[in-house]
């Protein structure tokens, strides 16, 4: 019986042998060992196995943050680990990244801890206090006390881009629709990329559509279709950031859909329809886009670029 349960506890736990004075002890042989020595094998075993840590990890190694941080190697051992929120950890800028790395509000982490006790910064309309929200694409960060807001977008290089924004389009944000579902009693309800579930919406809301969000009263003002002809920016793949227009859906049967866009040069590129987002109807953005308005350059256009501007500057 002891050796029964000395092979079940080595199994789970990924021991195959233990080492003793002679050698190493198999586990065919554990009838030929002491039972106080089997006792003090199983004892240690129950008790290392209980000082495993549990559930999610607590830190991040600035070696593994992501890269679009823009984190320097020699800042520390650790980077801001995002709290759970309604954008991937991957894919999110912690506030404390905001107010200290890109605004600049802050010079250290109790510094950005002070900020945000005293309510000055809202996400989306909500006072946020917590240094490690993790806000996402189209989130609005607002600051009434500088009277600043900030939409957060991508630029072609598929790093966060803080684009300060007017008040009037700080009141409202474009959200992509995940799905539509009927929920108990038939209740009609749509998900959003940003963890939103919004009941009785329109209808004619389907998947992959985007809707425009009124933030003061979480209704939804008006949406657009995922239809041919619309403009868009790629939030994800080696074309996040750049921004064009449908041309094509190339379904796929058992894989990937495929999105060909032309962006305003007349460069065309695909990419997987989960990766697309819908800005605008038409050619026309309903949010103002950053610098560059999301055109990728080539290497030798950005070296053209880099160069006119070190020739104005000198002159």
């Amino acid at each position: 019986m002891v050796a029964d349960a000395v092979s079940t506890q080595a199994h789970s736990r990924g021991v195959a042998a233990v080492d003793t004075a002679g050698g190493s002890l198999g586990i065919q042989d554990c009838q030929h060992v002491s039972p106080f020595f089997l006792f003090c094998w199983l004892l240690n075993l129950y008790i290392f196995g209980s000082l495993q840590a549990r559930g999610l990890k607590k830190h991040l190694k600035r070696l593994n943050a992501p890269k679009h941080w823009m984190l320097d190697k020699l800042g520390g051992a650790f980077a801001p680990k995002p709290s759970s929120g309604p954008h991937k950890s991957r894919e999110c800028l912690p506030l404390i990244l905001i107010l200290r790395n890109r605004l600049k509000y802050a010079l250290t982490y109790r510094e950005v801890i002070a900020i945000l006790m005293q309510r000055h910064v809202l996400v989306d309309g909500k006072v946020r206090t917590d240094k490690t929200y993790p806000s996402g694409f189209m989130d609005v960060v607002s600051i009434p006390k500088t009277n600043e807001n900030f939409r957060l977008l991508y630029d072609t290089k598929g790093r966060f881009r803080l684009h300060s924004i007017r008040d009037e389009e700080a009141k409202f944000k474009l959200c992509k629709v995940r799905s539509v579902q009927f929920g108990q009693k038939g209740i009609p309800y749509l998900n959003t990329y940003d963890g939103r579930t919004i009941r009785y919406p329109d209808p004619l809301i389907k998947a992959n559509d985007t809707i425009k969000l009124d933030l003061e009263s979480n209704k939804i003002t008006d949406f657009i279709k995922f239809d041919v002809g619309n403009v868009v920016m790629v939030t994800g793949g080696r074309n996040r950031g750049r921004v064009g227009v449908i041309k094509n859906r190339e379904k796929r049967k058992g894989s990937f859909e495929t999105i060909h866009v032309q962006d305003a040069t007349g460069h065309e590129f695909a990419t997987r329809l989960g990766n697309v987002f819908i800005i605008g109807k038409g050619t026309k953005p309903w949010v103002t886009l950053p610098k560059g308005k999301g055109i990728k350059l080539s290497i030798i256009e950005e070296a053209q670029k880099r160069l006119a501007a070190q020739a104005a500057s000198s002159a």
